[in-house]
């Protein structure tokens, strides 16, 4: 079978593709990575989330490791991706994460995280993958059981001010969607004597028949409980906690990217320096927050780990992407989902305004509300996605608008106007065309919508 790394990692069913064959493979591939890297005196560490066999298969990757020569550390429970990841930039260690991170029950999969604790960029996964198969000399190693979770704790209370976190006025809610931030955001708020209530705060592989995605359509339980309690926030992660979902006083979702822009404005205050990483796909909410705020912009392709490279190489205050990751500087270049969760809390507090209050201001500071929608169109094969790309790089004028600037790292952004954008890429994982739009009026996009279909059907023609 072919293995392929995704925007961050492998990720296939369970007793299809995951195999315990093909996992053997995989963490045998990552082995020989590190032993030609780094040798066998880097550590690798290893962890999983709450799904079924994640645990099962960490302990069979960590013993193949430790027979193959390297000094594993191997999670003692149910861990979060950003727990684990800053664990190896403080043991300058490697890491191995068994998750599937939002995708349905039936999904396992491998994240290799780096030393330097954010996602592995594409040259190391195309060298995995060179790697695949192949076998290496083999000696003796150890094997530690380890919690990850103390070292992370410590930083953390170097980042956050928890102090400001318990003067909050707003009632919190954490949804723990059945997910690896059970054990540990919750934690983290009885330590620091934050009072909060809860739900769905037990593991479940079956993830209660949903998905661990922090979501409006995953999320209803809780939209309702902020709704019918007074004065009140609603915070969730995802399968792994590298990801947020925010409910504000209203019962309403938060996008990510109001969310990024609220945190920029706020750490800004707080004396953070330096710029605002963003993907092509993240709201021109952030452009034009930026501008107001004298932040320069570093715009990247779609996934983290476009994001966490960019992190590493600039001085950046905060990253982030559309799908509801974020990391800060003195952080780690990975998303952290329980990070951003405790940086609302502690903006709120500082502010002392609710979060619509805080939304607002946002969008006034912005000088208008961004609009967004996304159409999909199925291919019968990759050829014909890559050809209507092509097609869309040429294009000056789509109907009265003109077309005022491109940009190609990802697919076609083309900006129509400094408040209207048109994204063309493709999807990942089958032969469709993702076309979104964004604008500051719903009208406009219904009539972009309109102008791209009649676009496409002339070149069909």
């Amino acid at each position: 079978m072919s293995i392929k790394f995704g925007t961050d990692g492998w990720r296939a069913v369970l007793d299809k593709e995951f195999t315990k064959e093909n996992v053997g493979r995989v963490t045998l591939a990552i082995g020989k990575y590190v032993s030609e890297t780094f040798g066998y005196d880097k550590p690798i560490l290893i962890g999983y989330d709450p799904r079924r066999m994640a645990d099962v298969y960490a302990k069979y990757s960590a013993e193949i490791l430790k027979n193959k020569g390297f000094n594993v550390k191997l999670s003692s429970k149910v861990v979060p991706t950003p727990v684990l990841a800053y664990n190896a930039k403080f043991l300058n260690a490697d890491a191995i994460m068994f998750t599937a991170s939002h995708n349905p029950a039936e999904y396992l999969g491998m994240k290799f995280i780096p030393d330097y604790a954010g996602p592995a960029t594409s040259e190391i996964t195309d060298r995995i993958l060179f790697n695949m198969d192949e076998d290496f000399q083999a000696s003796k190693g150890s094997l530690e059981v380890v919690d990850f979770f103390p070292v992370y704790y410590e930083h953390l209370k170097n980042i956050i001010d928890f102090e400001k976190i318990k003067t909050l006025n707003s009632h919190i809610i954490f949804d723990g969607l059945y997910s690896a931030s059970i054990g540990y955001f919750d934690a983290i708020l009885k330590d620091n004597g934050v009072e909060f209530e809860s739900l769905h705060m037990n593991y479940d592989s079956e993830f209660g028949g949903g998905m661990p995605d922090p979501k409006p359509k995953y999320l209803k339980a809780l939209m309702e409980r902020v709704k019918s309690t007074s004065n009140s926030i609603g915070l969730a992660n995802d399968g792994d906690a590298d990801r947020f979902g925010v409910i504000n006083e209203k019962g309403e979702y938060v996008s990510p990217n109001v969310i990024i822009a609220i945190l920029l404005k706020y750490l800004l205050k707080k004396g953070y320096t330096g710029a605002v990483v963003k993907t092509v796909g993240s709201s021109l909410l952030i452009d034009n927050v930026a501008q107001k705020l004298s932040v320069n912009v570093i715009e990247t392709a779609v996934g983290f780990k476009h994001v966490g490279e960019a992190m590493r190489k600039n001085d950046v205050i905060i990253g982030g992407e559309e799908s509801g990751g974020l990391s800060i500087k003195g952080h780690i270049p990975e998303k952290d989902g329980i990070l951003a969760n405790l940086l609302i809390l502690e903006a709120m507090a500082d502010e002392g305004k609710s979060l619509t209050e805080m939304e607002d201001e946002i969008y006034d500071l912005a000088g208008c509300r961004f609009y967004t929608d996304r159409i999909d169109l199925k291919k019968d094969n990759p050829d014909d996605v890559s050809a209507l790309i092509s097609e869309f790089k040429e294009i000056k004028k789509l109907g009265h608008y003109e077309v005022t600037q491109k940009d190609l790292k990802d697919g076609v952004k083309l900006m129509l106007g400094d408040r209207t954008k048109i994204l063309v890429r493709p999807s990942g994982t089958e032969p469709l065309l993702r076309i979104y739009f964004e604008a500051d009026s719903i009208e406009k996009i219904k009539e972009l919508e309109e102008n791209v279909k009649n676009f496409v059907t002339y070149l069909s023609r």
